[in-house]
């Protein structure tokens, strides 16, 4: 059986936890591949409301094995905290298996984090500050120290010198604190990596030998299209691929086994941080779809950008992804408005486009155009006249089918249609 990949449409927090976990229960196995615990992942099932940061969505059914890829960077201080919130809820983390070869995020990368942010003044990106960035900086350096690297304290010892090494050198000339190797080491290489020890697993044979034997696999990414290092809005990006083809890479399979790709998109779009963002909206709507949609983010709590839903945008991440299908999320969140828009292209310079501008600085030049569309009413349990033209109108301009709806917030509160929205 293919692998099955969900990967968001726009800037991040687009509801993927909560598709994943609709999906999750088709899967023996729901693998995380890349970023780190700036992303998280809501979901509310029986009243209760679970936020993940680095567990896989799957955890929460017993059939499903959660992995942690090697693609992820970890902060083994968070990962624990969060299976210990788990299993205080009574969801059990036995299942866990977390890749040998993930990189770590330590409490040095956050003074580093925190200390660029400062440096580049009123040039700062806006990171989540958790030492992401300079995680994945320390891979790409070869700097990087590797969850393997905790299970042995002399290893990690020497592997958190020589990063610290040229680290503590710029310190010192800007005038700052050197990190103590010694309190990095004890910080971490006693009971966090005692505690971390029994999940830590050969993933890339645990992956592999389901595909093989033809057990289902979903395969999960956090962030999104346009936050993608690559191909997202850079420098306003996370620090790694959340396209799905990064999930060959970020799980260690082939890209043969990744035949079905599910775009998740909002209704309408957000994102947090700078950056360019042409459909964003001002004013009372925004602040009405913010509080409406209680759009704060999940492990950071900050104020999201709104904006209308962007077809361009939507067409190119099913250009960059090979989307096969799409979900749209909170689809309820727009009920109430008398009208609703899409943008179905972008003017530029005279010319109208139906695909963003590969520079930034015409993206920021960029402007709307609109197609309005009549509002529909309030509704929990399905789709009226007006809400299925709105998505059929999305699933026309994009070019996908839409095989799910968001409808609330809980688990259930999902429409599917399995050949899209019909006519």
């Amino acid at each position: 059986m293919p692998g099955c990949v969900a990967v968001g449409m726009q800037w991040g927090d687009e509801g993927k936890g909560r598709f994943v976990d609709v999906l999750a229960k088709e899967h023996s196995m729901v693998v995380r591949y890349q970023g780190g615990h700036n992303a998280g992942h809501t979901l509310v099932v029986d009243g209760e409301t679970f936020a993940l940061q680095l567990v896989p969505s799957g955890v929460l059914y017993e059939t499903v094995t959660p992995v942690i890829g090697n693609g992820v960077v970890v902060d083994p201080i968070v990962l624990l905290a969060e299976i210990d919130r788990l299993e205080r809820a009574g969801v059990s983390c036995a299942r866990l298996q977390l890749a040998a070869n993930a990189h770590l995020v330590l409490s040095y990368h956050q003074v580093l984090d925190a200390l660029s942010e400062e440096l580049k003044g009123e040039a700062a990106i806006g990171t989540t500050l958790r030492g992401i960035g300079p995680a994945y900086a320390d891979k790409a350096a070869r700097d990087g120290v590797r969850v393997q690297d905790l299970l042995d304290r002399d290893v990690f010892a020497d592997r958190v010198a020589h990063a610290l090494r040229q680290k503590n050198v710029m310190l010192r000339g800007l005038d700052r604190a050197p990190i103590d190797v010694d309190e990095i080491v004890e910080r971490y290489a006693g009971e966090v990596a005692e505690r971390l020890g029994p999940f830590v697993a050969d993933t890339v044979a645990t992956v592999n030998e389901a595909l093989e034997v033809g057990q289902s696999v979903l395969f999960e990414g956090a962030q999104a299209t346009f936050l993608d290092v690559d191909h997202g809005t850079y420098p306003y990006v996370t620090s790694s691929n959340p396209l799905a083809g990064a999930a060959s890479v970020g799980a260690g399979v082939g890209p043969r086994h990744l035949q079905r790709v599910i775009g998740i998109a909002k209704a309408y779009v957000t994102r947090v941080g700078a950056g360019p963002f042409v459909t964003e909206l001002q004013g009372e709507l925004a602040d009405h779809l913010v509080e409406v949609g209680q759009e704060f983010g999940t492990n950071t709590g900050r104020r999201r950008r709104v904006g209308w839903f962007d077809a361009v945008q939507a067409r190119q991440a099913v250009r960059l992804s090979s989307l096969t299908e799409m979900a749209v999320a909170k689809v309820d969140i727009l009920a109430d408005l008398d009208v609703v828009r899409i943008c179905t292209a972008y003017e530029l310079d005279g010319a109208r486009l139906r695909y963003p501008p590969a520079r930034t600085d015409q993206l920021e030049r960029a402007r709307p155009v609109w197609v309005d569309l009549p509002g529909w009413s309030s509704t929990t349990s399905g789709l009226d006249a007006n809400a299925l033209t709105y998505l059929r109108r999305i699933q026309d301009e994009v070019g996908v089918p839409v095989t799910f709806v968001g409808v609330g917030p809980s688990r259930g509160d999902e429409v599917r249609f399995d050949d899209g929205v019909p006519a």
